[in-house]
């Protein structure tokens, strides 16, 4: 059995730290594949790894190459993942973003982003004259890129799921040496900085500005910033390395590689260190000018930088060059006597059955949860599988002889190595470290595996670590429906038994990729399966299935789907489709009536000029001055299309009502009338009532000719003949009354009401003076009057009520003292004998003064014998 090295044996210290190379994988890429005749671009968090030919590199013809130009996506293992055919151009820029995106830029500004790992793409413009000017070169981060164009204008792409390229600040001009960039999210104004290297000094741009830094030690070949963004690594054309800050006012450390050969890397390992690498060669330099020096052999090396280390790329082997966690390093650096050291050693003697193991846990007894607890964290740092194991076993030890211990950072460190060491594997070829997985997270390594079509292992993840599968399921429907050879019947039914019973599967996002790849026919069978009608009617109108769209929505029973259904079928088709549409669709009629009755323009949009060439003679008079939202011109046209001619005529009332003019509402009730002549025996009463408003209108025109400034058109019969009457126009009132046989009762009633209104108090006395009997009583002309505040003449109908018969034994009493005459009330109380109405009277009146006195005397020969 092949020994394990001791943790320490890759060690190097940098200074006052050690940093470590571990090996990931070897046989990484065939032989004859020259990495050195390749432009190398790796994704963050060990991700996948993009080839492509460099142009400027003359290449001999190899036999089993493919002759023409692709980009090759392999695993930092060397599977190869997918191969891109390349034709569009010159590619100045190939990156990744932070989610595994594959951007490619090309020379003529266009840009795409390659979403997944398996061709599928979007594409934008830089704009700005990108495509004349040229781009030179491209620098990426997390969400965004910055390009560099031939004449020194700095685009930037903040996201590129919505892509606003815009121009940073102007750099002067000159040669550009090297140049780099700053994260919005290390920044101060939260902006893209940019530092390039013009002359002997550093320019820093950014959306706002271009400033000189004043460095005078240029020019710099290499400028490379940190992962924290706080310092900055300028390589010199003469060999030089230096490091300062990120604001330029301090000097940290400067280191001299005496190489006349340039380097091919100048990144940083971590925050603490500088990688320069030449085609062979790994210089890791720390504070001070402390050195490493890693050699290979074996061809062309990259470096691929990670947040926290850099991933050393050859063809025979990929490394990972990191510092030394300090919990690996507390574990195991040499002569060490850490607690978690000596839990470790306890744990390999109890192994041995050695006694020691009880003597060491004794010696670190008060140290104990913590040399566990760095032992769980160690355990996450290695790579190595058996000291994952050893580091384990030793906090287990550790956690058995303590009384009391939470477990749950073992338990969830053993779920996390166990997820780690999975997608390790070389078949898969993810490298996590610890700290790249935390940053990464287990749902972002979930899209990872499922961009790979790694979906097996995918759903053991998941399940491992209790996340929710469905999107895992969905994915390798789509992924089916995309590549699958069978026919579509074979495929629905394949996912449909898959995937039924499953929690949250949404079939609409398998339709969706159905229906993008063409399959039509499937995307509305699987489509059947979707269980929630908000998610199959948007993709049901994309397909074109309006009809099959508008009846899932109304079989959902969602008023506002319905609606959004009726809002895109009403944009896209003609009216009388449309009308044809929902005609043998009650639900949907009804809406559109009740939308158009609230303002069409809310829900269903405004109706379109020139769709009403079929109706004309329908809506000839137009919609007039409308004040209220009601959208009128959809109602005619959709009454006119079902032949509703009775709500048809309707709508025309309610615009004549609406009308200011006397001539156009009577226009308006003309035209009602007419949809409603075509039927006159069973519209005689709609007929009979449009006529007698149309005449009312003709009327109100004369009188607001004649009797100008007043003005009544919109008033009713009651309202005109009240009105006329209240000017004085007695004669005009009897003429509408005749008219429109008011009957003679409601005529009385307008007349008092009309008189009382104007206080025209003789006419009313003449009135009641010239009729014995009233057709509405005396009682009313008595409550109005004394309303109007007109006591002395109210009190004049009270004998006139009495006399009619209608009043109850007594109610004159109360009607005379509402009139004020507490002297006539009381002799009606005499009258009829009433000791309490007479007595309340008399104690109101007082007894001392004289209507006091007048009421005793009345009382006197009744009540007080």
């Amino acid at each position: 059995m092949m020994e394990v090295p001791h943790p320490t044996a890759g060690w190097e210290q940098v200074g006052e730290k050690f940093y470590r190379k571990t090996q990931l994988y070897t046989q990484v890429f065939d032989a004859d594949l020259d990495l050195d005749n390749y432009i190398v671009a790796g994704a963050p968090y060990g991700g996948a790894v993009a080839l492509y030919r460099d142009e400027e590199k003359l290449v001999a013809f190899a036999a089993g190459r493919p002759s023409k130009p692709s980009i090759d996506i392999y695993s930092c293992a060397g599977k190869l993942i997918r191969r891109i055919p390349w034709d569009k151009g010159s590619i100045k820029g190939l990156g990744w973003s932070e989610d595994e995106k594959l951007l490619v830029v090309t020379g003529d500004g266009t840009v795409r982003c390659y979403y997944d790992l398996q061709g599928d793409f979007t594409q934008f413009s830089l704009g700005h004259d990108a495509d004349e000017i040229g781009v030179r070169s491209c620098k990426f981060y997390g969400h965004g890129l910055v390009a560099l164009l031939n004449n020194n204008s700095l685009v930037s792409v903040s996201a590129y799921d919505e892509p606003r390229p815009k121009l940073l600040a102007q750099p002067p001009e000159g040669q550009v040496h090297s140049w780099s960039l700053v994260p919005p999210a290390y920044t101060l104004s939260r902006s893209v900085e940019v530092l390039l290297s013009i002359g002997q000094t550093i320019y820093v741009s950014d959306a706002s500005e271009c400033e000189d830094r004043f460095i005078d030690i240029g020019p710099f070949s290499h400028i490379s910033i940190s992962p924290n963004g706080k310092f900055v690594a300028l390589y010199t054309k003469t060999g030089k390395a230096h490091v300062i800050s990120s604001d330029f006012q301090t000097r940290l450390s400067e280191y001299v590689s005496k190489s006349k050969i340039p380097p091919q890397y100048f990144e940083w390992c971590g925050n603490d260190a500088v990688v320069i690498a030449w085609e062979d060669e790994v210089r890791l330099v720390g504070p001070g000018g402390s050195l490493a020096r890693f050699y290979y052999d074996n061809g062309r090396i990259h470096i691929l930088p990670d947040f926290d280390g850099v991933r050393v790329l050859a063809n025979d082997t990929c490394d990972f060059l990191q510092k030394v966690p300090d919990v690996i390093e507390e574990v195991f650096r040499l002569g060490t006597d850490s607690p978690a050291s000596i839990l470790l050693d306890a744990v390999e003697q109890l192994e041995m059955q050695s006694p020691k193991a009880d003597d060491n846990i004794q010696l670190i007894r008060s140290n104990l949860v913590e040399a566990v607890d760095t032992c769980v964290n160690a355990a996450g740092q290695e790579f190595s599988i058996h000291w994952q194991k050893q580091l384990l076993k030793a906090a287990s030890f550790g956690k058995s002889v303590l009384d009391i211990y939470n477990s749950d950072d073992f338990v969830d460190m053993c779920e996390t190595l166990r997820v780690l060491n999975a997608v390790r594997f070389f078949e898969i070829g993810l490298p996590l470290s610890y700290e790249q997985y935390q940053r990464l997270s287990p749902s972002g390594l979930i899209a990872r595996l499922l961009n790979r079509r790694e979906y097996l292992l995918a759903l053991k993840v998941a399940g491992y670590l209790r996340l929710p599968t469905d999107k895992i399921y969905v994915h390798w429907a789509s992924a089916k429906v995309r590549v699958g050879a069978e026919d579509d019947d074979t495929i629905c039914r394949k996912i449909v038994d898959k995937l039924s019973g499953k929690p949250g599967i949404s079939f609409e996002a398998i339709a969706r990729a159905a229906y993008d790849e063409g399959r039509g026919r499937l995307a509305t069978e699987l489509l059947n399966h979707e269980p929630r009608a908000g998610r199959q009617v948007p993709l049901l109108l994309s397909m074109e299935e309006d009809e099959v769209a508008l009846d899932k929505a109304i079989e959902s029973g969602d008023t506002d789907l319905v609606y959004f259904v009726l809002h895109q079928l009403k944009r896209k088709l003609p009216l009388a489709t449309f009308f044809r549409v929902i005609s043998s669709r009650p639900t949907a009629t009804a809406l559109v009536e009740a939308s158009a009755r609230l303002g069409g323009g809310v829900v269903l949009g405004n109706v379109d000029e020139g769709h009403h060439a079929a109706s004309h003679s329908y809506n000839q008079s137009g919609s007039g001055s409308t004040t209220t939202c009601e959208d009128t011109a959809l109602l005619k046209d959709l009454y006119y299309q079902d032949d509703r001619r009775v709500d048809g005529s309707d709508v025309f009332v309610r615009e004549a009502l609406r009308q200011p003019e006397a001539r156009t509402a009577a226009d308006k009730l003309a035209l009602a009338a007419k949809l409603l002549s075509d039927n006159a025996k069973e519209n005689a009463f709609e007929l009979s009532a449009l006529k007698e408003a149309t005449t009312l209108l003709r009327m109100q025109e004369a009188f607001d000719r004649d009797l100008h400034p007043e003005t009544f058109t919109g008033l009713s019969v009651n309202q005109t003949v009240f009105k006329l009457i209240r000017l004085g126009y007695h004669g005009r009132a009897k003429k509408v009354q005749s008219e429109f046989k008011v009957t003679e009762k409601v005529a009385w009633w307008i007349r008092l009401q009309a008189l009382v209104s104007k206080r025209d108090w003789s006419e009313i006395e003449d009135l009641a003076s010239k009729n014995r009997k009233s057709p509405i009583g005396w009682e009313p002309f008595y409550t109005q009057v004394l309303q109007a505040g007109n006591q002395r003449l109210a009190a004049t109908f009270i004998p006139k009520c009495a006399a009619s018969g209608g009043l109850e034994p007594g109610a004159t009493i109360g009607m005379y003292e509402k009139c004020g005459m507490r002297v006539k009330a009381a002799e009606e109380a005499v009258k009829f004998k009433d000791a309490e109405a007479w007595a309340r009277l008399l104690e109101e009146a007082g007894r001392g003064t004289q209507e006091g006195r007048e009421i005793e005397r009345l009382g006197q020969s009744v009540f007080r014998r």
